[in-house]
């Protein structure tokens, strides 16, 4: 944890290093997305390659990348979220989608959250943040947590 605010440090004379790699606005908001993904998968400290199999698919559709291309922002998404020390460089791309395309994104992130069959404290919480920094309702949060949990209902 040192080592990462001590880097964070040495590289601020270079200004914060840019979540999409430098590709742009479409690659910024791409890799925040991914972050998040990842960021959700990762709050209960329990990332298994089912939730990384469910990040790539949902970058799939959002993004009409191929498996490999979604495999490689997610890997993406991991490096830049595990060098994070907050979730607002992903939420600030984020907060400028449309509000369906937010509903979207809330969905994909409540599928990873609830993808284990439990809902952790972290997770919870980590939603709750997400919502506020991308000014969505908690009432419409708990509406797509609803819509996620009735399409797990029918899986099993």
């Amino acid at each position: 944890m040192i080592e990462k605010l001590l880097s964070r440090l040495v590289g601020a004379a270079d200004g914060p290093a840019a979540p999409g790699g430098g590709d742009g606005d479409a690659g910024d908001l791409r890799q925040a997305v991914a972050a998040l993904l990842v960021e959700a998968a990762r709050a209960d400290n329990n990332y298994e390659d089912s939730e990384k199999k469910l990040i790539d698919e949902a970058l799939a559709r959002k993004f009409s990348l191929s498996p490999a291309e979604a495999g490689a922002l997610r890997e993406r998404g991991e490096t830049a979220q595990a060098a994070a020390t907050d979730i607002q460089r992903f939420t600030r791309h984020a907060k400028e989608l449309a509000a369906e395309e937010k509903v979207a994104l809330l969905e994909r992130l409540w599928e990873i959250v609830l993808s284990d069959g439990e809902r952790d404290p972290f997770e919870d919480t980590l939603m709750r943040r997400i919502c506020g920094l991308i000014y969505v309702d908690d009432r419409v949060s708990g509406e797509a947590r609803q819509r996620v949990e009735a399409r797990l209902a029918k899986r099993d």
